[in-house]
C-alpha cells in the first residue's frame, strides 16, 4: 500500500526515519506549500526549517521518479570526494525514500529565489549574473569528460536517448489526426504556426542532431531554480576585495539532471531572462510585433548587461569550452530559442492558451534558432568577439 504524506503524519515519519526525536514535535509547526509536488515546510522556534516533499502519485499509485535524480546528484558528491567543493552550490538533501518518493531538504532561510528578487524591484545587478555564470561553469568544468562520472549517471538511466537529447520528444514534427482530441484549440494554433516556419523545424532538427553530452547538467535551469543569498551584496564585496571563494547563489531542483550538453543549461537560463522582457510586452491589435518588442515595459537593453555578465562569468571560469566547442555560443543562443518554445508549451499545458505574447515569443525563438549568428548581439548587447575576449571576462 502506498504511503501518502500529510500534515498529520509528517513528523511521525521523520521520527521513524531517525531524523528527529519525538520530543521535537511539540515545538514544530507544519505549513503546506503550493507546488506541483506535495510539499510541507516544518519549522522550529530556533529558526531551523526543513522542506519535506513527496511526488504525487497517479491512479496506479506510481510516480515519475524525478526525486531519484535529485538524490543521485547528492549521492554523486558523496561517492566522489574530489567534487565535494560543489556541495555549497546545491541544496542540501537530508533524507531520500525511493519507495515512497519522499525527499527532505534543509530549508535555506536566508535565501530567496532569483525570479522573486528580479520581480520585486526590477533590478538586475550584473554581479549576480556573473556569480551564476561562475557557479554553473564550476559544475560543468569539474565534471567535463570524466568517464567515471559519466558512467555513474548512465548506469541507472532507463531512457538514455530521451534523457540525453531533450529535443527528441517535443511532438512538433507533424500534426496527426488524433492530436485534435489531445490538445486545446490554441495548441493547434501554435503547432500550425510552428510548422509554417520551415527554417525553424530544420534548425531544431539540426540542433537535436548536434547535442554533445559531456558533463553533469541541470536540464531545467531557470530563474526560480536559483536561490540568492539575502546578504549577496556583502558577500559580493568580499569576493571582489578579498578573493573569497564562497558564492552567494545556489542551484536547486535537480529533478531533471543528467549527463548532458553544457550549452543547454546556459541557453535555457538565458531564455529565462528573455522571458522577463517578453512577459512585459505591451500588445494590441494596432501594434506590430516589432513595435511591441520595442515598447516592452522591461526593455531588452535593461537585461542585456546581466545576460552578457552571465556569459562572461561562465566563459571566464570555463574558457576551455571554447577550445573544445568553437560553436559553443551559437549553440547557447539556439538553446535559448528552444527554451522559449518550452515556455510556450508550458503555458499551453497549464493555461491552455497561446495568445499574442506567445506569438511574439515564437517569433523571437525562430530568430534565435534559425539565425543564431545574427542574434548574438541582440541577446547579449555585445558582439561574439567581445564576449569571448576573456581579458574582459570575470574570473
Amino acid at each position: 500500500m502506498t504511503f501518502l504524506l500529510s500534515s498529520q503524519n509528517a513528523f511521525s515519519y521523520l521520527v521513524e526515519q531517525g531524523l528527529y526525536s519525538p520530543e521535537a514535535e511539540d515545538r514544530s509547526q507544519v505549513e503546506p506549500k503550493d507546488a506541483k509536488n506535495f510539499n510541507l515546510l516544518l519549522s522550529w522556534p530556533d529558526g531551523q526549517k526543513i522542506l519535506v516533499k513527496q511526488e504525487r502519485h497517479n491512479k496506479e499509485g506510481k510516480t515519475i521518479g524525478e526525486f531519484h535524480n535529485e538524490w543521485r546528484v547528492q549521492d554523486f558528491i558523496n561517492q566522489f570526494p574530489e567534487v565535494s567543493h560543489l556541495r555549497p552550490l546545491l541544496s542540501e538533501v537530508l533524507h531520500f525514500n525511493a519507495d515512497a518518493s519522499i525527499i527532505v531538504f534543509a530549508y535555506l532561510n536566508d535565501y530567496l529565489d532569483l525570479a522573486e528578487f528580479y520581480t520585486k524591484d526590477t533590478f538586475f545587478p550584473t554581479a549576480i549574473a556573473t556569480e551564476i555564470g561562475k557557479s554553473l561553469a564550476q559544475i560543468h568544468r569539474t565534471t567535463l569528460d570524466r568517464k567515471a562520472y559519466r558512467d555513474f549517471f548512465a548506469k541507472e538511466v532507463k531512457e538514455t536517448k530521451r534523457s540525453l537529447n531533450p529535443l527528441l520528444n517535443l511532438g512538433l514534427e507533424r500534426i496527426e489526426p488524433e492530436i485534435f482530441g489531445l490538445v486545446p484549440s490554441d495548441g493547434i494554433k501554435f503547432l500550425t504556426l510552428y510548422q509554417r516556419y520551415d527554417k525553424l523545424g530544420k534548425a531544431m532538427a539540426e540542433l537535436a542532431a548536434n547535442i554533445f553530452p559531456s558533463c553533469l547538467t541541470h536540464n531545467d535551469l531557470k530563474l526560480n531554480n536559483i536561490l540568492l543569498s539575502n546578504n549577496w551584496e556583502e558577500i559580493s564585496g568580499k569576493i571582489e576585495l578579498e578573493g573569497a571563494n564562497t558564492g552567494f547563489v545556489r542551484i536547486i531542483d535537480w529533478e531533471r539532471s543528467n549527463w548532458g550538453d553544457p550549452a543547454f543549461d546556459l541557453g535555457t537560463l538565458i531564455a529565462s531572462y528573455l522571458q522577463i522582457w517578453l512577459g512585459s510586452l505591451v500588445i494590441s491589435k494596432s501594434t506590430s510585433i516589432d513595435e511591441s518588442l520595442r515598447l516592452a515595459m522591461i526593455p531588452l537593453d535593461l537585461l542585456q548587461p546581466s545576460i552578457a555578465a552571465l556569459a562572461r562569468g561562465y566563459l571566464g571560469s570555463f574558457p576551455e569550452i571554447l577550445d573544445q566547442r568553437s560553436d559553443f555560443l551559437i549553440r547557447v543562443v539556439q538553446f535559448a530559442g528552444f527554451g522559449l518554445i518550452q515556455q510556450i508549451q508550458a503555458v499551453l499545458q497549464y493555461q491552455k492558451s497561446f495568445g499574442n505574447t506567445g506569438i511574439c515569443m515564437l517569433q523571437v525563438a525562430k530568430s534565435l534558432l534559425s539565425r543564431p549568428h545574427e542574434s548574438i548581439e541582440t541577446v547579449f548587447g555585445v558582439t561574439e568577439s567581445e564576449l569571448t575576449n576573456l581579458k574582459h571576462a570575470l574570473v
